[in-house]
Formats: C-alpha cells, sequence, structure tokens
C-alpha cells in the first residue's frame, strides 16, 4: 500500500500522472444460479491512478466477464487522455468530465457507466491516502463495524433445500448472521418453502431477506407474502418484472407491508429519484459499480435521506462496506461466501481469513479504502485472453 502523504497541501497539488488497469478473472467453484441469471466466474479490473505525489489510488469494482475488454479500452483511449495533469483533489469535476463518456447514443451505456466507476473509486482512494484519512471516516462516519448479510441461497439442482440449512450453518459458522435469499426462479409456494427452511435453521435471530431479480409478476409476490408473513422477512427485493416494475412494487409495498428493495438495476440517481417519488422502495440498494461510482452513490443516499429511505451498496464490499458506514441511513453491507467472491477474500491481503464477527465487519483503519493488495494472487488471476 502507499504510504500517505504527510504535507496537508498535498491533495491540493496532486495531479494525476497514468492510469493502469489490470483484469482479472477466475471460474468460481460452482454456479451461482438466480431467478433470472447464472453466473460461472467472477470478473474485476483493479484500477490504479498514479499521481505526481508518490500516492498511487487504487481500487477493484467487479464486471460482466463480456465488457472488461471494452471498459479497459475505453478507459485508456477516452478518459486516460482527459484525466491526465487535472487536480486528484477535484472529484466533482472529474465525475463531469468522464461522465461525458457516456453520452454516444448508440453506445452500450454499461461500458462507459463502469469504466467512470473503476476511475472514480480510484480517486477517492487517493484523496484518502492523501489526506491519511479512512473514507468513511473522511465522510463523516462515526461507525467502527458495519452490520453485514451475505447474498446466497442460490438454487441447486439438487438438494436444496438441505443445502440451504447447510448454508446457513456455515454462515453463522463464518461469523454471518444473516442471508438475501435467491429466489423468483421457482413458483411462489416452493420459494416459500425455501425461505421457511432458511428461517427453521437461521433461528428468529437471523436477518432473513429474499430476492427475486425481477422474477415474478405482482401477484405472484402478494402470494409469496402472504405465505410468509411469519417469517420476519428484513425485505423484498426486486419482486417484479422490469418492465412495470415502479408500479408494481409501489402496490406489492402497499399491500404487503414487507419493507421493499430495488435500486440496483437503475444506472444513475434519477432512476432511483423516481423509485423514491413512486412510492415504491424502502431500500436502496443502487450500485456504484455499474452505476458511475461512489460519487454517484452518496449522491443517491443523501436524496433517500429526503424520502425517509434507507440505503446498500449491491455488493462490492470492498466498497460498500465503508460507503454504508459513510452515510447517516447506511444500513447493513452486502457481502458473500469466499466461493462467490474470491476477491474480496484473496485479493485483498490485508483482509482476514474470516473478517466477521456476531454479524458485523470491523472497518479497516487504513487511510483510502484500507486495501493491500496480494501481489501474487493479483498475477494468478490476470485475464490472460
Amino acid at each position: 500500500m502507499t504510504a500517505p502523504a504527510t504535507d496537508t497541501s498535498a491533495l491540493a497539488r496532486a495531479r494525476i500522472v497514468r492510469i493502469e488497469t489490470i483484469p482479472l478473472r477466475v471460474k468460481l467453484d460452482r454456479a451461482a444460479t438466480g431467478s433470472t441469471l447464472k453466473l460461472t466466474h467472477r470478473c474485476t479490473i483493479v484500477t490504479r491512478i498514479h499521481t505526481d505525489a508518490g500516492v498511487i489510488g487504487e481500487c477493484f469494482v467487479g464486471n460482466d466477464e463480456e465488457l472488461q475488454p471494452a471498459i479497459i479500452k475505453l478507459i485508456h483511449t477516452e478518459l486516460e487522455p482527459l484525466l491526465v495533469g487535472q487536480r486528484v483533489a477535484a472529484i466533482e469535476d472529474l465525475w463531469a468530465l468522464t461522465r461525458k463518456a457516456t453520452e454516444p447514443f448508440l453506445r452500450d451505456r454499461r461500458v462507459a457507466l463502469r469504466a467512470q466507476a473503476h476511475i472514480d473509486a480510484a480517486l477517492h482512494d487517493a484523496v484518502g491516502k492523501l489526506l491519511g484519512v479512512p473514507l468513511h471516516v473522511l465522510w463523516g462516519g462515526a461507525k467502527t463495524r458495519v452490520p453485514v448479510v451475505a447474498l446466497g441461497g442460490y438454487y441447486r439442482t439438487t438438494g436444496d433445500l438441505e443445502g440451504l440449512t447447510d448454508e446457513v450453518a456455515e454462515l453463522k459458522a463464518f461469523g454471518i448472521h444473516g442471508l438475501k435469499l435467491k429466489l423468483g426462479g421457482k413458483t411462489p409456494a416452493e420459494d416459500a418453502e425455501r425461505a421457511r427452511t432458511v428461517r427453521r435453521a437461521g433461528g428468529s435471530d437471523f436477518t432473513l431477506a429474499v430476492d427475486a431479480n425481477q422474477g415474478w409478476n405482482r401477484q405472484q409476490a402478494l402470494q409469496f407474502i402472504s405465505m410468509t408473513r411469519d417469517l420476519d422477512l428484513a425485505w423484498f427485493e426486486e419482486p417484479c418484472h422490469w418492465d412495470n416494475d415502479r408500479s408494481d412494487m409501489a402496490m406489492v409495498r402497499a399491500i404487503s407491508g414487507v419493507p421493499i428493495a430495488a435500486g440496483q438495476s437503475e444506472l444513475s440517481r434519477f432512476g432511483c429519484r423516481d423509485l423514491m417519488v413512486a412510492n415504491a422502495i424502502d431500500i436502496c440498494n443502487f450500485d456504484a459499480g455499474w452505476g458511475g461510482g461512489p460519487t454517484e452513490w452518496r449522491r443517491v443516499a443523501a436524496m433517500a435521506s429526503a424520502f425517509g429511505v434507507s440505503v446498500l451498496q449491491h455488493l462490492e464490499p470492498q466498497i460498500g462496506l465503508m460507503m454504508s458506514a459513510g452515510v447517516g441511513n447506511g444500513m447493513f453491507a452486502e457481502v458473500m461466501l469466499p466461493w462467490r467472491d474470491p476477491f474480496f477474500y484473496q485479493l485483498i491481503g490485508n483482509q482476514k481469513a474470516r473478517p466477521f464477527e456476531d454479524g458485523y465487519y470491523t472497518l479497516p483503519d487504513g487511510p483510502g479504502w484500507g486495501m493491500e493488495f496480494d501481489l501474487d494472487y493479483l498475477e494468478s488471476a490476470r485475464r490472460k485472453d
């Protein structure tokens, strides 16, 4: 890890020299299957922003395997020429500058948004390192630890219910006391039994949320809730099909009384605003990695506070833990078990093998994102094609 600068004016003077990108790709031990998705690999790009102060801002954010080459090309051909020579501290101005890459009408905006997110996350790290302060402290957060819930409960081809029971036991042994269960790929009755299995295995104090990944219509979502009213669901995420989700989720929320979460499928703060205006959500889980970076996520969090809406970062705990701790309406941070998120556990060299205790994660006290990379693992996971 680059040592923080000792000169307090270093941040004001520091300028970007060059940008480095390293694509990583690893095969998962088993496929992660939800109602509308199936993942076999975990991919990310390590982005490093080199400064003339000798400090390197660095971070990694997950991305789709097929988009990696296009993201890297855009960073180096379009964004890097704009950013070299710019002041590191000018994060808002640099965000606006990189946002221009999303404007070409025929471009896949996912590529430009994710390229912007990589730059933005690394810039925040550089600012924290230049000031010698962890980002959640810089943002005003007083928390030293954050409650976590694991994304999991993927469908198994055999022994699904037994597998869920084993998974809950594994989570609790690992120090994680909550699960966001994948559903929406079976009938409401079948998935209600899956949720009931998790509640039995976890006990009454185990946090149970569910995520349909937009797999059901409104009637199916309400049917599921009617069958699980006694399970004390923490929230129901993306219960309804994408094409009418604002209206349908608002209806499900009003009728059921169960907290509704959505936002990861939105590409900007404006989409999240529309969810809130429609009274469709209680929790916004906008994804900084998919939507332009931590700068945009923090705007969403500030806006959500005016609606009485809580916020999560969708996955990516290497940034989500600090972001959740850095805002007043942050709640849980989302994590995964090592088989599903090998980078969080192996790429971060100063990460404990089991970093959770009693359902909480203790935040790092190093500057920026507080990460030190395991360079041997980085090289072993480097994408070769």
